[in-house]
């Protein structure tokens, strides 16, 4: 993946790569006409849009595979490419970090993407999730039997079948809360952080609040958190506060450790002793870790209910 620098370009830059099709589904795109080639256009049917650059190598080799699945489509899918030298303008709309990004338009709205060159199997499959993959597609309480079938596989591990589900949703009504929320978590429980970012950004505008796209955020700020965090073995970071049970940081990093490792419960209950022992600690960071944890797994679970009551005992007796 290709980082975009100061004036959206390297110092130097080679030629463009060649398109590998002549398929009419297939054209460039800019500021004047990305409107109508791909807001309009995605009324009619998906249209998934390109963002390279010509200094990009891993644009040169997504981009032909990216063309040959479109084309094999045969027109039930269109693609449009935007150099984003010659339209910054666009790029910085829609919040391109990095390229190769890909974006897929559905009624005029953004409905899944990714960053990245992926394998040509990935590729086929985002392509073939556009097209409809042969379901049947409904109103609002086929909306909501898919979505209980796709936290129901979530819950039970089963990531691609939630992903699949999450996605079908999406292609009815794009940028629904729950589902881009969904498919981020998806996107974290496999551990690909920048698609789950680029997930995040497809929800629409009057879901941004959602509770559950709050706590996909949430998990995501969690999983940075614990990939930023030192590494120490728990039974070091254990061994540590038996020796001194006032090493906050060695507490606050066996929270992490522990939540990492799918122990949330013990983590919670560390951080409450942290709490306890020096509140303002590194300036607020094991409470401010708590509320992130709290936004994460919601209001109503039993985890976020049972540490708020610790807590309120805890201030209690301070």
């Amino acid at each position: 993946m290709a980082l975009i620098g100061p004036g959206g370009r390297p110092v130097t830059s080679t030629p463009a790569p060649a398109s590998s099709t002549a398929s009419p589904h297939i054209k460039d795109s800019g500021l004047a006409t990305f409107a109508a080639d791909v807001l309009e256009a995605s009324k009619e049917v998906p249209v998934i849009v390109d963002f390279w650059a010509p200094w990009c190598g891993p644009c040169k080799q997504l981009g032909p595979m990216l063309e040959k699945a479109v084309t094999d489509a045969d027109g039930a899918v269109r693609m449009v490419k935007v150099n984003i030298d010659e339209n910054p303008e666009i790029a910085q709309q829609l919040r391109i970090q990095s390229i190769p990004t890909v974006f897929a338009f559905k009624d005029g709205q953004p409905v899944d993407g990714f960053m990245g060159a992926l394998p040509e199997s990935q590729i086929k499959a985002f392509v073939s999730g556009l097209t409809g993959g042969g379901h049947e597609h409904g109103g609002p309480g086929h909306a909501e039997e898919v979505l209980a079938i796709a936290a129901e596989a979530l819950a039970a591990g089963d990531i691609n079948n939630a992903a699949q589900a999450y996605g079908h949703v999406l292609q009815d009504d794009p940028g629904n809360p729950k589902a881009v929320a969904g498919l981020a978590t998806c996107y974290l429980k496999s551990g690909d952080i920048e698609r789950a970012k680029t997930t995040l950004q497809l929800v629409r505008p009057d879901g941004a609040a959602d509770e559950a796209i709050r706590a996909a955020e949430a998990e995501l700020k969690l999983l940075e958190s614990a990939n930023q965090a030192p590494r120490g073995e728990v039974e070091v970071l254990k061994a540590k506060l038996a020796a001194d049970a006032n090493d906050h940081q060695a507490r606050f990093d066996l929270a992490l450790a522990l939540d990492s490792g799918g122990d949330r419960e013990t983590a919670l209950i560390e951080l409450l002793e942290i709490v306890r022992r020096n509140r303002k600690w590194n300036d607020d960071a094991a409470r401010q870790h708590l509320v992130t944890l709290f936004e994460a797994m919601g209001p109503t679970d039993p985890r976020t209910l049972e540490a708020i009551v610790r807590r309120t005992i805890t201030r209690a007796g301070s």
